[in-house]
């Protein structure tokens, strides 16, 4: 074995991971238990070329120096030692590991049980060594986009533009084909500020679903958090590259972009899984595992809170700090924006004392956040939740974090289908769900306001089915959830009935309507826009086909629901009040630049909501008027919600001399148009919508003008 030792360098400053320098790379591995670790080099055939035994050990971490190694070269890791899951160890002579700091890999993890048992030589990707200073930014920096500008676009690196006859065949399904010209002016035409991307880390495959012939198409199996996935890239061995232009270009046109992040469990697997990376370094201190009855650790099983075999111990010093060193290598070295955090329950639970693996929001995850000055200012949404005992914390994050907020979707999908009794639970959601994100601690933005999600029906199929129709994921139709408050509006899946159609229509409106205009983060699926359906399948997790992919379809019908979403997120974002109500006794932020406002809820009939109307099972209608407080030429707005199938009146609240009430939005037309730009006093639903009003002063001609016009010409120009 050749080796080379600097003597003059402290192993202890050298981080985990490999660092080029001149002449060669210095190598720290996080391995307390294995008695010797050597480095395997290949060549760009992945045929190896020689082996190095990292010579010194400090503690937990063994250091090396080796010489002649460039960036661009591949190796791979082999932690040698002894062999006894019973007692959590995995370490097999000439079994090839994945470093875990390793920022490219040569290409991905792609299961099957033969190539992994029989071919494990050919299976493993190999590490890439990297420079990360080695991109043109151009110049670009990332957006200062506020949160209260936020409007967040989720979607899947592949199945985005997979079928976009736009995108050049060799980039559709990659990052560069994201980043296509025509796919960000479609983004910016929604108005969209921030792209959420499923999974980019390298992943892999369920050895499940590889007997099923299926993959993991959401990506959420993660082995590596550094390296992003090669099979997003043109040239896999370019994948670091590949996405830093995706992300360049995003930034160049004003959009952010957030990574969804798996850090609550791996691909290894529990008992029997595969042992690719952290399993085979240190599974004692990567992962959880149950106690005995005695209160000692059983290193023989694992603890999974995660539903996929394992859970990530972010309880362990080695393991918060490779998730928080990950994180800081993609904000700083990559560039991206901010991370919602998969099941970000896992990595809050800790054990101290008897507690064990409870969720702490003073845990050291949270605190390292905070300590971070890259991390605490970036985006960070949390999944409040897994499936671990104690498991759902809604509400539980510290300032500073946004939460997927479940009780909004579930509300706005109810009251929309026509259930009763939700009047005030509904309004409760829209003014930024106070009674969970407390005004005195949290901000307004905390809640993520969504009604689809990757996880769960697409927009178009939570209007056309009753039930979830899994069968195409090969369990039976056992998977995905069954608590989807969905409705197929008189007739399971597809239709030519023009009223049922119609139907649906009007509830998609009022369910983007709803979403868009509340207070909080609003959150679009990709494909909604385009009336992506799924057949009804609400766990599409396996489907990398049409299923799952994004149909590019510029239907009419279609075409005018991009008109609806891009007229209502150019009102909100031309409202300083729409984007953040900041109400006189709401107490978290309080600003001199911003007027404070004053909300008032009426009856149809112009009377103000009291409690009796509230509490009414069969209160189905509310009118909210919001207004600057002491600021004549401050917003004032009023806003009708409609839930009744049937024709009501409604009277507006009377204004001072020299104002008037003129409608901007209403969800009852396709393309979002008020049928008229006169003031009015009142006026008649004929269907369950939402209408928008704007306060204006009779003789001066403000924004909402414009934006009539401006979006009026638009359609026409369009059709």
């Amino acid at each position: 074995m050749n080796q080379h030792i600097s003597r003059h360098v402290d192993f202890r400053l050298v981080p985990l991971g490999v660092t080029p320098t001149e002449g060669g790379c210095y190598f720290s591995v996080w391995s307390p238990n294995a008695e010797q670790i050597v480095v395997h080099l290949y060549d760009k055939s992945e045929h190896e070329i020689r082996r190095v035994s990292l010579p010194e050990k400090k503690g937990c971490v063994w250091y090396g120096f080796i010489d002649g190694l460039a960036v661009g070269d591949l190796y791979g890791c082999e932690a040698i030692g002894e062999y006894d899951p019973s007692r959590g160890l995995y370490f097999m002579k000439d079994h090839i590991l994945v470093d875990p700091y390793a920022k490219a890999l040569s290409k991905p993890f792609v299961y099957t049980e033969d190539r992994y048992h029989n071919h494990y030589d050919d299976f493993i990707p190999k590490a890439i060594v990297c420079d990360d200073s080695d991109f043109d930014w151009q110049g670009i920096q990332k957006p200062a986009i506020s949160l209260d500008d936020l409007l967040i676009y989720e979607c899947n690196v592949k199945g985005m533009t997979m079928l976009n006859e736009d995108v050049p065949p060799e980039n559709r399904g990659k990052f560069l084909g994201l980043c296509h010209e025509k796919v960000i002016a479609h983004l910016k035409r929604l108005g969209i500020t921030a792209v959420q991307l499923n999974p980019i880390y390298a992943y892999i495959s369920e050895p499940h679903l590889s007997k099923l012939g299926k993959v993991n198409y959401w990506g959420y199996n993660p082995v590596c958090y550094f390296a992003p996935d090669p099979r997003f890239a043109v040239n896999p061995r370019n994948a670091v590259n590949e996405f830093k232009e995706m992300v360049r270009e995003f930034h160049r046109n004003g959009i952010a972009v957030i990574l969804d992040v798996v850090y609550n469990h791996t691909g290894e697997g529990g008992n029997g899984g595969s042992v690719l990376s952290l399993k085979g370094f240190d599974a004692h201190n990567y992962y959880v595992h149950p106690r005995n009855e005695d209160g000692s650790t059983d290193f023989g099983n694992f603890y999974d809170v995660t539903g996929c075999g394992n859970s990530v111990n972010v309880d362990s010093r080695p393991t918060v700090n490779l998730v928080l060193n990950s994180m800081t290598h993609w904000l700083e070295d990559m560039q991206v924006d901010g991370f919602r955090f998969d099941l970000c329950v896992t990595l809050c639970r800790e054990s101290h004392g008897q507690v064990f693996n409870e969720f702490d929001p003073n845990c050291a995850f949270l605190k390292g956040c905070f300590c971070n000055d890259s991390i605490n200012k970036s985006i960070l949404i949390a999944e409040p939740w897994d499936v671990g005992n104690n498991g759902y914390h809604v509400g539980g994050f510290p300032q500073g974090w946004a939460e997927q907020n479940d009780r909004f979707r579930d509300t706005v999908r109810r009251f929309w289908r026509g259930d009763k009794g939700l009047i005030g639970e509904y309004i409760t959601r829209i003014m930024g769900s106070r009674d969970i994100y407390l005004k005195e601690t949290r901000s307004i933005k905390s809640s993520l306001n969504f009604v689809t999600y990757h996880d769960g029906f697409t927009l178009n199929d939570l209007v056309s089915y009753n039930s979830k129709h899994n069968e195409a994921n090969g369990e039976d139709n056992r998977d995905g959830s069954n608590d989807n408050y969905s409705t197929n509006c008189g007739k399971e899946g597809p239709t030519t009935d023009k009223k049922i159609n119609a139907k649906r229509w009007q509830m998609k409106r009022n369910l983007i309507a709803s979403t868009i205009l509340s207070q909080g983060i609003p959150h679009l699926l990709g494909g909604d826009e385009f009336s992506r359906t799924q057949q009804g399948n609400n766990n599409a997790y396996c489907q990398d086909n049409e299923i799952s992919w994004t149909k590019w379809d510029y239907s009419e019908e279609n075409r005018n629901f991009i008109s609806f979403i891009s007229l209502l997120n150019q009102i909100r974002h031309e409202s300083m009040m729409l984007r953040e109500l900041l109400l006189i006794d709401d107490s978290y932020r309080v600003s001199s630049k911003r007027s404070s406002y004053d909300a008032t809820w009426y009856r149809p009939d112009g009377v103000q909501m009291h409690s009796a109307d509230w509490n009414n099972p069969d209160t189905k209608t509310v009118i909210l008027v919001a207004g600057a407080v002491n600021d004549e030429e401050g917003e004032s707005w009023c806003v009708i919600f409609n839930q009744r199938e049937k024709s009501q009146s409604f009277k507006l609240p009377p204004v001072s001399p020299g104002r008037e009430w003129v409608e901007i939005f209403n969800t009852a037309t396709d393309n979002g148009l008020p049928e008229s730009s006169h003031a009015v006093k009142s006026v008649t639903t004929k269907c369950p919508c939402i209408r928008v009003f704007k306060l204006r002063n009779n003789v001066v001609k403000e924004i909402v003008d414009s934006v009539s016009i401006e979006s009026k010409t638009r359609h026409s120009n369009r059709s």
